[in-house]
């Protein structure tokens, strides 16, 4: 018997462990993007159809592990089709931490931390901010330390005007042209307005959150951005940062966040 189990445990090898260890890491990382979505459903549906073809195969279900093995012949293209926003987001999260600038890389490191300052006039938004809410006018703010974000940029109208508070005041009034969709800020300009931001599809979310609010957890789930939201109703102010929301902000608050954000940290 102890010789038995010593053959087993000799047949393992230190790669089996990895690729169980990496297979296991990817399927947990997979199920957190479609958790609280609409699509976990379909997710566990398309993973017991395969867990079920892969015992057909082993059992010898002729039958059945053709049938199935023909739903797997195009399963590739199934799961893309199905699951073509999860996999976006799967893929800026892997590859997220292998692409930065060299300005990004400068605040990695401990001479370049000290020396960095953010270049963006928070005082201007955070003031606007201010008064948008005072008068419960809505509005959606992205801030983006890195990334120039030309995709959602070519969906506004471009302004590449310098940050100031009568200037976001004036694109979010209720009479602008331009006050509904999101204004992106970009290395201390507004770069562009009305732009059309991608929604969240979790579904957990507090019924007082609009779109505004989805969107804004939208955005910051497939990007590397701090998204602004000042509530049309309630005149509070909310950030979202890597598909987390905090409400109900203090403008000292969200101070210290756009702050912090500006600072990589």
């Amino acid at each position: 018997m102890v010789w038995l189990a010593n053959i087993t445990f000799s047949a393992i090898r230190l790669v089996d462990i990895l690729d169980v260890l990496f297979i296991s890491l990817l399927l947990y990382q997979a199920y957190k993007l479609v958790r609280g979505s609409v699509a976990v459903k379909a997710f566990v549906g398309f993973f017991l159809l395969y867990l079920l073809h892969f015992i057909a195969r082993t059992t010898g279900m002729e039958l059945l592990g053709g049938l199935l093995g023909h739903f797997m012949e195009v399963g590739v293209i199934a799961a893309i089709v199905l699951f073509q926003y999860e996999i976006r987001k799967f893929l800026s999260l892997l590859g997220g931490p292998l692409t930065f600038s060299s300005s990004r890389l400068l605040t990695r490191l401990p001479w370049g931390r000290k020396k960095h300052k953010p270049t963006l006039e928070i005082t201007a938004i955070v003031e606007a901010a201010k008064a948008l809410g005072g008068g419960n006018t809505g509005a959606l703010i992205v801030l983006s330390n890195y990334a120039d974000l030309k995709f959602y940029i070519e969906s506004g109208d471009l302004i590449n005007g310098v940050v100031s508070k009568r200037l976001l005041l004036a694109i979010f009034n209720k009479q602008s042209p331009l006050h509904d969709g999101a204004v992106i800020i970009y290395q201390g300009k507004v770069v562009a307005a009305r732009c059309i931001l991608p929604v969240t599809e979790q579904q957990h979310l507090p019924a007082q959150f609009g779109l505004r609010h989805r969107a804004a957890i939208g955005m910051s789930e497939v990007t590397d951005t701090l998204v602004l939201v000042v509530s049309e109703e309630t005149g509070q102010f909310s950030v979202a940062r890597k598909g987390e929301l905090n409400h109900n902000l203090s403008a000292q608050e969200l101070r210290t966040a756009i702050y912090n954000y500006l600072q990589g940290r």
